[in-house]
This record gives structure tokens, C-alpha cells and sequence, in this order.
């Protein structure tokens, strides 16, 4: 894979979002076993990226949850985000999976595009164009990854979160 050049500081920039993002998204999760999968197809490569981050919280759905990520897993995920993040000729689908919030209830999938470095949230309509094929899950409109307050803000992984080793 051969990417655009681009300086240090954009990607440094494009890191700290990529946690930011992250962040956002794993702070409004319910207990159980989620998946967030990520494949992004940068200008002139032959097959895109992908990358798995599998997640476990543990609680009772309160802000004294606990948010696992297996480093590895996290760190590859974050950077695959942050290369798209970074770079402007690419293009991608992040979704989340989680579990049915009924027993024996299917899953729940949302889905944000990644375009022109910028992901944006997509409908459940567009969820399922995007991730459908085959997916035994209802799709759900995807909250939005960014707020205003980003700009003055620090990425912490909300509310405690722990690497299992």
C-alpha cells in the first residue's frame, strides 16, 4: 500500500480524533459483547484495509461501567482510523454490533461512513445498504461521533476503561 504523503502533525491530529472518536463511541455502550469493525480503501490500493475491535463492558449501564479492549486490538484499530482520518483520498464503513437488548432478540448494528477524512453517521436505512448483506441484525440509526466541544476538549476512554493483557 503506498500512501499520500502527509506531515507528522496531520497525523498526530488525526490520531488524537481517532481516540476522540473511539472514545465517544465506546462511553455509550451497554454491558456485553460488542464488535466494531472498520475498512477503509485508500486512492490506489487494490483491496481494503480492515481492521476488528472486539469490546466487553462490564455493568450495570451506568457511568461506573467498565469499557475492555485488548490493546492490540485497540491500538491497530485506532490506527487504521486515524489513516483514514488523515488521509483525504479514502474512503470506508465503520459499524459497531451489539448485542439484542431482548433475549434471543437479534443484534443491533450502526454504521458511519468515512469520506474526505470526516466520519459521518449514517440512517439505519443506510446502515443496512451498507453493512446488509446477509447481517441477521436490526439496524439503528448511529449517533454522531463529533461535538462541538471537541476542539477544547481531551480524549479519555469514558467512563473507566482497562486493556486486558
Amino acid at each position: 500500500m503506498k500512501l499520500n504523503p502527509i506531515s507528522m502533525d496531520v497525523f498526530a491530529d488525526a490520531r488524537e480524533e481517532a481516540h476522540a472518536v473511539l472514545a465517544r463511541v465506546m462511553g455509550g455502550l451497554a454491558p456485553g459483547e460488542h464488535v466494531m469493525r472498520l475498512g477503509v480503501d485508500m486512492d490506489g490500493q487494490e483491496r481494503p484495509l480492515s481492521a476488528t475491535l472486539p469490546l466487553t463492558v462490564e455493568g450495570s449501564g451506568t457511568l461506573d461501567d467498565l469499557v475492555g479492549a485488548e490493546a492490540k486490538y485497540l491500538d491497530n484499530f485506532a490506527f487504521l482510523l486515524a489513516c483514514g482520518l488523515a488521509q483525504s483520498l479514502c474512503y470506508g464503513v465503520m459499524y459497531l454490533r451489539s448485542p439484542a437488548t431482548e433475549p434471543e432478540g437479534p443484534a443491533t448494528v450502526q454504521a458511519w461512513h468515512l469520506a474526505w477524512g470526516v466520519l459521518n453517521e449514517c440512517s439505519a436505512a443506510q446502515a443496512a445498504e451498507l453493512v446488509g448483506d446477509g447481517a441477521q441484525a436490526v439496524f439503528v440509526d448511529a449517533p454522531g461521533v463529533y461535538s462541538e466541544d471537541d476542539c477544547d476538549s481531551e480524549a479519555v476512554y469514558p467512563p473507566v476503561a482497562y486493556t486486558v493483557l
